[in-house]
């Protein structure tokens, strides 16, 4: 059974968030911003511990068996706007390999991945604005998730309001079918501990509150 805590630093997806929102920048309705990312970490107890963020090459509009499987397979289930190369994300299999490699060499293992989902809702195409997209697996995740068959499956969502953007993250398990739900994952971030040398900060520490 997959454990069902997910446990990081907050720093840990600097590098992803950083990506993503340039990606979301630089975004337009024909162009949609894309992020995708690999996850190491260790099994520790009852949870998976989150400790680097890899990214890979992707081979999604270069790869002609990976063209094949959409033309295929994905556009006629999940719709004609997966005939946009930039919908979706292909891992480049020896990359993949490498970062795998990686992982053993430092005492860690793949988790599974990260990617982005804009408020393509509020931003995309007038005729793509129909399903409202979040931190939520959409169908089409929860196929590809279940074809990777990784542990941990996680989501960043952005969305700008006020003229500032602000993000959300998901964590699931992949699904035991391509078509079942993915079951949810909690995500607890660390918290920097007191440092008891700073002046007063062993007096803080133990003041009662009033």
């Amino acid at each position: 059974m997959t454990p069902e805590l997910v446990l990081m630093d907050p720093g840990v997806l600097s590098d992803f968030l950083a990506d993503a929102q340039r990606e979301y920048a630089a975004c337009t309705p024909e162009l949609p911003p894309r992020s995708w990312a690999v996850l190491l970490g260790r099994f520790v107890d009852d949870a998976m511990k989150v400790e680097r963020v890899r990214f890979a090459a992707n081979i999604r509009e270069t790869d002609d068996s990976v063209l094949q499987e959409f033309d295929a397979t994905i556009i006629p289930r999940f719709g004609a706007c997966y005939a946009n190369g930039r919908r979706g994300y292909w891992c480049e299999p020896r990359e993949l390999l490498r970062i795998t490699a990686e992982a053993e060499a430092a005492g860690l293992e793949v988790l599974g991945s990260i990617h982005l989902h804009p408020d393509w809702h509020r931003i995309g195409p007038p005729h793509e604005r129909g399903l409202r997209v979040s931190q939520e697996p959409t169908p089409m995740d929860r196929h590809l998730f279940h074809g990777a068959g990784w542990p941990l499956n996680m989501i960043l969502y952005l969305e700008r309001r006020e003229g500032r953007l602000y993000h959300a993250l998901g964590a699931w398990s992949a699904p035991s079918e391509p078509d079942a739900g993915c079951r949810p994952l909690a995500l607890r971030f660390g918290t920097p501990e007191p440092d008891a040398s700073a002046p007063g900060a062993l007096r803080h520490a133990s003041q009662p509150r009033r």
